[in-house]
């Protein structure tokens, strides 16, 4: 089975300097491009963190800091990275909840507007685990019949990725071979932004989701407690998370304009 697309679809996986979105760094980007008519093309980046790769880091993905030493930084990527994505869709193994936020981060910092309005995103662990439940290299066996010989490698996790999910839609009637619906069946809670820390309401309004201020309208707290946007700025917050909330408050001050 191939997939339905009305648009590219991009899969792609990161190795990265850790865990921390707002912190950690990417080391190695690698996407692969489907097109419409079933066409493919991928590409995979070294990248120089510009910081220290932790031992026991390297110890998962094989990357060392001589072996990036040499290599471009993200800011120097990220405008061929950005236009290998622009306009389409975006998949991945976990990617909703790691790749994409950690990515937003790297291109905000590269000064590179970012943002997801136009994207829908197939994470297709979600899917292997509402129908499964298990890891990427039992996901490749599982459907696949393959032994993932090469996993932490960013090449060879995106190329399982994808032959995963098409696996998947071959298993699984009941999911419907449209992006937009695996993206809706593969997504956990919606937030507004890609960390977690800004949530919606049952009235599709933005509201804390973090802190003293959970469940609670972010229009109200800036309004009644203004202190708390300038806190959050100034904080150690992803800054994908900053800009929703610097729309939001520029909203609110253009409703007052109004």
């Amino acid at each position: 089975m191939e997939l339905n697309l009305t648009r590219p679809i991009c899969f792609f996986d990161l190795e990265t300097t850790g865990t921390n979105v707002a912190k950690d760094r990417i080391v190695e980007i690698s996407v692969l491009k489907v097109y419409p008519n079933g066409n493919k093309e991928s590409k995979t980046w070294l990248v120089n963190p510009e910081m220290q790769i932790p031992d026991e880091v390297v110890a998962i993905h094989g990357i060392s800091n001589e072996k990036v030493a040499n290599e471009p930084t993200f800011k120097e990527l990220s405008k061929t990275i950005y236009a290998m994505i622009k306009d389409c869709d975006l998949g991945g193994f976990n990617s909703d909840r790691f790749d994409i936020p950690l990515l937003a981060e790297e291109m905000l910092r590269a000064e590179i507007d970012f943002d997801m309005k136009s994207m829908v995103s197939i994470d297709v662990q979600t899917i292997f685990h509402k129908m499964e439940k298990r890891t990427l290299a039992a996901a490749y066996k599982f459907y696949c019949g393959k032994d993932l010989t090469d996993a932490h490698s960013a090449e060879a996790d995106t190329q399982a990725t994808y032959e995963v999910l098409l696996s998947q839609l071959d298993r699984y009637p009941e999911l419907e071979n449209n992006v937009k619906k695996l993206a809706e069946f593969s997504t956990h809670r919606q937030f507004a932004d890609f960390a977690g820390f800004l949530g919606y309401d049952e009235d599709g309004v933005e509201v804390f989701a973090f802190g003293k201020h959970k469940g609670r309208r972010v229009l109200d707290v800036l309004e009644k407690e203004p202190g708390y946007f300038g806190w959050i700025l100034n904080a150690d917050f992803p800054l994908y998370t900053k800009k929703v909330l610097t729309q939001i408050k520029l909203s609110q001050l253009n409703n007052k304009l109004g």
